[in-house]
């Protein structure tokens, strides 16, 4: 009896990821908005019916889709810098960890993109609960890179006999969500099955990040130092 509870729910989880797998393709294409559950029942082979079984509606569906990657890619992030102390090597497990996953789930990437607002009410909530605990730590990594690099060329300065020089820091919620914007744009451009294995990916948005991140005080670029900004109108008249 066991062994068959245990068959029946093997079936069932795996007929629910062949139809969340199946709807994130499609919203990806068409979009959420332009999707039917006919259009889902006509290329899952699964009749209306049968989704019904599976989800109450659209929505859970796309709710179940953002709900299940954010879960999944927080948990393999959690078990992966566990015991991590070397704040670079977090950093470098937290981006091959999201490249990786998403790089494997290029149309649940565009979907988690481009649908963020679609949910509505407690389904919204929840998922961004999970997207908010997803930021607060890649931003809590960047932190523990940024005091680290400080640290040291404050006691390198030191050690040289040579005054500090004060440094203007990233701003770390900028920091955050450029790190996110370089890294949930590849669906646009990547091609997993390419020349560009994902490592290289990930090697190079680290580099890259890092270079602008920990940019030194007094790099040849000038950063602004007043506040104005120019009022830009896309009409010519006022």
């Amino acid at each position: 009896m066991a062994a068959k509870l245990s068959t029946d729910s093997s079936r069932y989880d795996q007929k629910l990821e062949l139809i969340l797998r199946t709807s994130a393709r499609i919203f990806a294409e068409k979009s959420y908005h332009s999707t039917s559950m006919r259009d889902i029942s006509r290329e899952t082979g699964v009749s209306l019916a049968g989704l019904y079984h599976y989800c109450k509606s659209k929505e859970e569906l796309l709710f179940l889709i953002q709900d299940q990657c954010f879960g999944r890619v927080l948990e393999r992030l959690e078990q992966r810098i566990k015991g991590i102390e070397d704040p670079f090597q977090k950093l470098r497990i937290f981006i091959d960890n999201h490249l990786s996953f998403f790089a494997a789930n290029m149309a649940e990437m565009k979907v988690l993109s481009h649908e963020a607002e679609s949910l509505a009410g407690e389904m919204h909530e929840h998922v961004s609960t999970r997207k908010r605990q997803y930021t607060r730590m890649a931003r809590k990594i960047l932190s523990e890179v940024q005091c680290f690099e400080t640290d040291s060329a404050q006691r390198a300065s030191r050690r040289n006999d040579h005054r500090e020089r004060t440094t203007r820091r990233v701003d770390l919620t900028i920091a955050t969500y450029a790190l996110f914007g370089m890294m949930n744009w590849i669906y646009n451009w990547y091609d997993p099955r390419g020349k560009l294995p994902v490592s290289q990916l990930v090697d190079n948005i680290t580099q890259l990040f890092l270079a602008g991140f920990l940019s030194k005080d007094g790099e040849s670029f000038a950063l602004a130092t007043s506040a104005r900004t120019e009022n830009v109108n896309v009409w010519r008249t006022n």
